[in-house]
């Protein structure tokens, strides 16, 4: 299974979260599920109706539990983790995921994606 974790500004339109989203999948990879942080889900839905894929919200308090490749000093001060959308990715498959690469920005950067997996069943 392969999840997208998005962290995004609040100004982040539709194109914004597709755009990260390309950007992270190279359009090559399917993804089964979309993933934020329980507070920005609903900015998220849209996307995640429009590709017919279920979107899974993450408390804050599970976000600081993952190791994360990227650190934002940021994201840091107000999650705990160097990455929303690495720490979403991770937590909505942990506790055997792993990422697959670094996020990857909208081309706005108003958006990150990142990529996590995991074959556990």
């Amino acid at each position: 299974m392969i999840v997208a974790g998005f962290g995004f500004r609040q100004s982040a339109s539709l194109a914004s979260l597709e755009s990260a989203l390309k950007e992270a999948t190279g359009a090559l990879i399917a993804v089964d599920a979309l993933a934020t942080l329980d507070r920005k889900a609903d900015q998220l839905a849209p996307l995640a109706y429009k590709l017919a894929l279920p979107l899974i919200a993450i408390p804050a308090d599970r976000l600081a539990d993952q190791s994360t490749l990227t650190r934002s000093p940021a994201s840091v001060a107000a999650y705990g983790t160097g990455s929303v959308a690495e720490a979403a990715a991770l937590a909505a498959l942990a506790p055997k995921a792993r990422l697959l690469a670094p996020r990857a920005f909208s081309s706005d950067r108003l958006a990150s994606c990142a990529l996590a997996e995991s074959h556990a069943p």
